[in-house]
């Protein structure tokens, strides 16, 4: 069974940084794209960004230049490294992965203050 477990979400001041992470497990790691999406307040689940197998990757304009994506095999996890951040980064943040079926994580907060 696919499950994918989110970490490392908090309360951080504005211009600061959080490294989150989603644990894989039930699925070859090394196929398949896997994503992070945000749902802020009130506002509908949006993709923030996007890694596949080749390690290609692809970002939301919203956290370019600001947001990092990687993976590593080794250890069957993907990272979201999130520096400069902004009060309206402020959501829960989900990873996401499509392996006969979509399968997302519990969520993770992360809230930004002013």
């Amino acid at each position: 069974q696919v499950q994918l477990v989110e970490s490392g979400g908090g309360l951080v001041q504005a211009g600061g940084s959080l490294r989150l992470s989603c644990a894989v497990s039930g699925s070859p790691f090394s196929t398949g794209a896997i994503r992070w999406h945000r749902q802020p307040p009130g506002k509908q689940r949006e993709l923030v960004a996007r890694i596949d197998s080749t390690g290609r990757t692809n970002y939301a304009d919203t956290v370019k230049g600001r947001f990092t994506i990687s993976r590593d095999s080794t250890r069957n996890t993907v990272y979201l490294q999130m520096n400069s951040l902004k009060p309206e980064d402020t959501a829960v943040y989900y990873c996401y992965l499509y392996y006969n079926g979509h399968y997302w994580g519990q969520g993770t907060q992360v809230t930004v203050s002013s």
